[in-house]
């Protein structure tokens, strides 16, 4: 792909992210006329920005970072500082250390030895994070508990880039609440709610995207979705792509993969699903992995 010039204003992920405020406003507009349809905009729009977000932390739409961080200050998520999900997602674009349980951030697998130590109802509670009904259920809080336990322990042993980060997403919570106080109709409870149930239709997203596997560019998924899950995660269901372009536009995915599918699909050793309708009827209430890593400690070199 050529690379991004100053004349690239990248104008479809500018449009969605108006679009995106704008549905969140609204979210927050209707709730005394019709709650359910409030806290389902504010899901929408939240999982919606997040997706804007990774959008932000791969270089888009301009090449002038503060102007594309400041675009995706307010913390609508409210519990996720952009500063930690743009390092610790960059740390996970270290393609080697893809499901690693200690050196990937974002992956979901257990040291085996490690899982072996969990008591009983929390080993239960994994397993059933790891079907995709418990993921959307309870995989926001095992997530966000996990996340946010780890970082007041460092922040407690002087960590003074996360406490950094936290004080940012503070200060990003000010326009929401400005906004909630003065504007909007939503009870902090209800908007609460709404972020959780974004942070749900994220999991949809993350559930699968990458498996253990001995072959390190086989561990990315590709689901060949164009539908309305295709557009609030901005295309990375083409997710081996993204990992292999990461910074490509997301409108521009889905040809890039249409182009050479053959030769994805050789890389990530046809790791495909047709659809995320396949998905939910194979895992909604079947887990697809195991908790422990399966092929642990898994090789680093990636080819063979």
């Amino acid at each position: 792909m050529r690379p991004k010039t100053n004349s690239d204003f990248e104008w479809p992920t500018l449009l969605l992210l108006c679009v995106t405020y704008v549905v969140w406003a609204i979210g927050t507009l209707v709730w005394t006329s019709f709650p359910p349809l409030s806290i389902a905009l504010i899901a929408i729009a939240t999982a919606q920005f997040s997706s804007l977000q990774h959008e932000v932390l791969h270089g888009h739409p301009f090449q002038n970072k503060r102007l594309n961080e400041a675009l995706v200050f307010p913390a609508l998520g409210l519990v996720m500082p952009y500063q930690r999900f743009r390092d610790l997602h960059l740390q996970h674009h270290f393609d080697p250390d893809l499901t690693d349980p200690y050196d990937d951030p974002e992956s979901n697998y257990y040291d085996p030895a490690v899982w072996a130590g969990l008591s009983g109802p929390m080993q239960q509670l994994l397993r059933f994070n790891n079907t995709l009904l418990g993921r959307m259920l309870v995989g926001p809080a095992v997530g966000l508990w996990a996340f946010v336990s780890g970082d007041v322990a460092r922040v407690r042993l002087g960590n003074r880039a996360l406490l950094r980060a936290w004080a940012m997403n503070a200060a990003g919570l000010v326009p929401v609440a400005v906004w909630l106080a003065l504007w909007g109709n939503m009870p902090l409870w209800a908007y609460g709610l709404g972020a959780y149930f974004g942070f749900s239709l994220l999991k949809i997203r993350t559930f699968l995207e990458h498996r253990a596997h001995d072959i390190y560019r086989a561990r990315t998924v590709v689901i060949e979705d164009h539908g309305p899950l295709a557009l609030l995660f901005l295309n990375n269901n083409f997710h081996a792509v993204h990992h292999m372009h990461p910074r490509v536009a997301w409108y521009r995915l889905p040809a890039l993969y249409a182009a050479k599918r053959d030769h994805y699909l050789r890389c990530n050793q046809t790791y495909v699903y047709k659809s995320y309708a396949e998905v939910f009827r194979r895992y909604f209430l079947h887990a697809k992995d195991p908790v422990p890593h399966p092929v642990w400690p898994q090789p680093k070199s990636g080819e063979v």
